[in-house]
């Protein structure tokens, strides 16, 4: 494969490296922490009830940018080893698979070996001896898997204060006798309130950040 790229058409080389870079939107938001941070952001807004604030594309903004901050070292070091055999000898099969290996350690750190051992076993008889053995697609879908999970952990610890604060205004309507008056109306000010008075963004933005191993 490597020499079949190597003495490839230039034009075709173009179109396999474009065909390579309509992946990147997939990569990005399968394969990075924009995972677990549009997750989170999109289930305290559910939370909150708060349906058209703050707008999708600011929550989406900044998923994106919060994703580059944490990533940043490893897209780096992505394009540093990369960058080597490429400037040798101008493969791009082998620059794209030496490149996509701090992308796989970075995933390795997040995902569960449980989530690793059955996405394995599905495509080989024998355990590799070591994480280096492991394809990127191999990891990936484990990582998938393992970054939902953390991200609802995460989502349930931020959904719960919410839902007790409408219970507790729902009973006190419920006791005051006021059914037609809807319990999310009348807590909402006060889930704004207790949001903004804690920090909640910071809080929560600080702690996806430490989240990554």
């Amino acid at each position: 494969m490597d020499v079949l790229m190597k003495d490839m058409n230039p034009v075709l080389q173009l179109l396999f490296t474009m065909a390579l870079f309509s992946f990147l939107p997939f990569v990005f938001m399968c394969m990075t922490s924009f995972l677990r941070f549009v997750i989170v952001f999109s289930m305290l807004k559910t939370a909150m009830g708060t349906n058209s604030v703050p707008p999708a594309m600011v929550l989406i903004g900044m998923c994106v940018i919060m994703t580059f901050y944490t990533m940043s070292p490893v897209f780096q070091s992505m394009y540093e080893a990369g960058s080597v055999p490429y400037q040798k000898n101008g493969n791009i099969v082998e620059a794209i698979q030496v490149g996509s290996e701090p992308l796989k350690e970075f995933m390795l750190k997040q995902t569960r070996e449980d989530d690793i051992i059955f996405f394995v076993e599905k495509t080989r008889k024998e355990m590799p001896k070591s994480p280096e053995e492991l394809t990127l697609w191999e990891v990936a879908p484990a990582y998938i898997l393992s970054e939902l999970r953390t991200a609802f952990e995460i989502g349930f610890i931020i959904y719960v204060p919410f839902t007790v604060l409408d219970l507790v205004v729902a009973n006190i309507l419920l006791a005051l006798g006021m059914f037609m008056l809807s319990p999310t109306i009348v807590s909402l000010p006060f889930k704004l309130l207790i949001f903004v008075a804690v920090d909640g963004w910071s809080l929560i933005v600080k702690g996806l950040v430490e989240s990554f191993n």
